[in-house]
């Protein structure tokens, strides 16, 4: 019977680090897009990339923090939680041109509210932020 539960624990196990891997490269394609689309944040996503990864593939995260791009936003988020200024005013100028351009593209009044909140909030998480 515990040779049974521990078959069945391994099973789980790496059904789990199936699952983080995918969530790993979802949120990692993600944040690539978000590099170039002001409607994702790429920095964010890199973060949660880096720790699905830790739970899944350890090369994967070997290489990812090891990498020019990505490298040091996920070091300076693991040792302070900091974003670097350059990263802030990115993050929020994005922002931005997303509700402006959502507004002249004729969003209506409701998707602006949601937008201006949702954005408000995620502004006001990464401006208070330690800089790295």
């Amino acid at each position: 019977m515990a040779s049974f539960l521990i078959h069945v624990k391994n099973i789980i196990a790496g059904f789990n680090k199936g699952w983080w891997f995918i969530a790993g490269i979802t949120s990692l394609i993600l944040g690539a897009i978000g590099a170039f689309l002001p409607v994702l944040p790429t920095t964010p996503l890199i973060i949660l990339a880096a720790f699905c990864f830790s739970k899944s593939s350890p090369k994967l995260q070997a290489w990812l923090e090891n990498t020019k791009t990505f490298g040091p936003i996920i070091a300076d988020w693991r040792k302070t939680g900091a974003i670097a200024p350059k990263y802030k005013i990115m993050a929020v100028s994005m922002m931005a041109v997303t509700f402006i351009a959502s507004a002249i593209f004729g969003a209506s009044g409701l998707v602006l509210i949601i937008q201006a909140v949702g954005m408000s909030i995620g502004a006001a998480y990464v401006l208070t932020r330690p800089n790295s």
